[in-house]
């Protein structure tokens, strides 16, 4: 079972022993995200993290996808690991990439989910604006092919968020850093092993933005999801977890 722990400073679940497997969520993401992958890679020799993102509680001046990255950086100090695999779906697999540019020595491997970093628009028009409930519930849905992910629960917590003035401002601000930190002339150098997950009906990050990233990285193979939005881990865990096992397989085997 995993053990949520809140420091004071890092608030994140941890189960199993191994190497380390830091699961980093998106814009409107949380711990629950990855539950599936907690269970399933935490009995196959790893140490699976997922931490909360402070995207609501730094400074405004310093709510940026850089400050993430820097966040991450701490965290992983603090977990005392040496190099990690990160798993990241959207605003988290952009965190992961500018990791690997800021700190490449600590990271083993990188698997993107539904990830910006490449498509300008990726999180600046899909952020729903303020309006009634059902409207917000109408855009949440759309992020997933497969409706049932969008529980109430969900739309509850994103509804709070885009009504809530000082997160809708960083959400904003962590959008728009986003598209500042375009990252396609930075991951052509990468030689990192990346692993794409993408869903084949993904209208956030849509496919070309996946055969980009394929195209640009050069040590990255590409995996598509059928019926699977933009959150590819929580719509078909399974699916998901099965092609990232095999690729963490063959990455530590080579």
């Amino acid at each position: 079972m995993s053990t949520l722990t809140n420091d004071g400073t890092f608030e994140y679940l941890t189960e199993g022993t191994g190497t380390p497997i830091v699961f980093l969520h998106g814009l409107m993401g949380t711990l629950s995200n990855f539950e599936h992958q907690l269970n399933y890679f935490s009995q196959r020799g790893y140490e699976v993290t997922v931490p909360l993102l402070p995207l609501y509680s730094m400074p405004l001046a310093t709510t940026s996808v850089k400050s993430l990255t820097k966040f991450v950086k701490k965290f992983i100090d603090k977990m005392g690991y040496d190099k990690v695999y990160f798993v990241g779906n959207s605003l988290g697999g952009h965190i992961a990439l500018l990791f690997q540019k800021m700190y490449p020595e600590r990271v083993a491997g990188l698997v993107l989910a539904g990830s910006s970093g490449l498509y300008e628009s990726a999180m600046g028009s899909s952020y729903p604006r303020r309006g009634d409930r059902n409207y917000i519930a109408e855009k949440v849905r759309d992020v997933f092919a497969v409706k049932e992910v969008a529980t109430e629960e969900l739309i509850d917590q994103v509804f709070e968020t885009v009504n809530d003035r000082m997160k809708a401002i960083k959400t904003l601000a962590i959008s728009k850093s986003a598209i500042r930190h375009n990252m396609a002339e930075d991951i052509k150098t990468f030689d990192v092993p990346v692993c794409l997950v993408w869903g084949k009906q993904d209208a956030v990050t849509p496919p070309e933005v996946a055969d980009k990233f394929h195209e640009l990285l050069p040590n990255s193979e590409l995996n598509w999801i059928d019926n699977c939005g933009h959150a590819a881990m929580m719509e078909h865990p399974e699916e998901f977890n099965a092609i990232v096992d095999q690729w963490l397989q063959s990455v530590k085997g080579a």
